[in-house]
């Protein structure tokens, strides 16, 4: 194994000890050169904790939540300039919207809007599958430079018994290069001494991506045929060895490797590609974003936007209310307040 600098740079040695690199909130890059794939494992634990636990999301949501602030870590950590990642999916099932926010080189903040009823039931019938949470919808993922730079955005349907199905099929149809990912989520009990036990969440993923020199060896599925007869088929593509290999060594891993804190990313390289001369570069760390740009002044002027119906229709036990998903924080306003712009 390889201590190296940026992927997208020159390679450099020395440096820490992979070995020894802290366990959490890290997203290290990689590559395996005999097999043309690079990627990135990322390993999440106080971040993810600090946004699951501060919002009490039922469980089901939680998973979710943090699956995807796992994918948008993975993905936004790509980023060779200052810009945002934005994972978004909106559906007609119980969580309606879900939000992961993540500002280059390393800050992230979530949230998720859910019918807490509606995940209630799901709960009490044991029917809490990614399908069941999500409905019909889609998965909309952007990339945003900042400045006067134009977005980029995919969006793909919520097609798929998960949300690693999702992102498959995004990766298909829009980046058009072979890739798959691994996401986990899980509640951990902790015991220490003198204290009770501790629920926390921990989270970790894996992408890979094949990225040979040659274009020749990324063998796409050929084009529609178009105007041809329904009956007959489009052709697959047979997939290159080295790929293979990859995705067979991607299978093995199981959600207690990707979430365990004792199997820190560079361990887990090791045992998944020891045979295949593994080079790591410059880990980059994964930070919550700590100050929300929420603010009374700020909200109180978004409230002003909306005419006078629509600011009657707010009021909740003579308030208007507005709680900021990202920070909970709350404001609240005399309706009064805003006659003058009646």
């Amino acid at each position: 194994m390889v201590f190296g600098g940026d992927v997208g740079g020159g390679m450099t040695s020395g440096g820490a000890d992979p070995l020894r690199l802290p366990p959490d909130d890290l997203v290290l890059p990689f590559a395996v050169n005999a097999l043309d794939v690079r990627g990135r494992v990322a390993h999440l634990g106080p971040v993810v904790d600090g946004v699951l636990s501060r919002h009490g999301y039922p469980e089901p949501v939680a998973r979710l939540l943090g699956e995807a602030m796992v994918l948008t870590v993975l993905l936004g950590s790509a980023l060779k300039f200052e810009g945002r990642f934005i994972t978004q999916i909106q559906s007609d099932g119980p969580v309606s919207l879900l939000v992961v926010d993540f500002r280059s080189p390393d800050r992230v903040r979530a949230y998720a809007r859910f019918d807490a009823a509606a995940i209630a039931a799901l709960a009490e019938a044991g029917t809490v599958a990614f399908t069941d949470l999500v409905g019909k919808g889609q998965l909309a993922l952007t990339i945003d430079p900042g400045g006067h730079m134009r977005r980029y955005q995919g969006v793909v349907a919520l097609e798929g018994a998960s949300l690693e199905e999702v992102a498959h099929a995004y990766f298909a149809q829009s980046e058009q290069i072979p890739t798959t990912v691994r996401l986990a989520v899980a509640e951990v009990l902790e015991r220490r001494e003198g204290e009770g036990p501790r629920h926390s969440w921990r989270a970790g993923g894996v992408l890979v991506q094949f990225l040979p020199e040659s274009e020749d060896r990324v063998r796409h599925r050929d084009l529609d045929p178009g105007d041809a007869p329904q009956t007959m088929t489009t052709p697959e593509a047979e997939p290159d060895d080295a790929w293979v290999e990859a995705l067979a060594r991607v299978g093995t891993l199981d959600d207690v490797e990707l979430i365990d804190p004792e199997i820190a990313p560079p361990r887990l390289l090791l045992r998944l590609f020891h045979q295949r001369d593994v080079r790591v570069f410059e880990p980059l760390p994964v930070a919550e974003i700590c100050s929300c740009s929420c603010s009374r002044e700020r909200v109180e002027g978004i409230v002003r936007q909306f005419d006078a119906e629509e600011r009657h229709d707010m009021v909740e036990d003579g308030e208007i209310v507005v709680t900021c998903e990202f920070c909970s924080s709350t404001y609240r306003f005399d309706p009064s307040d805003f006659e003058t712009d009646s």
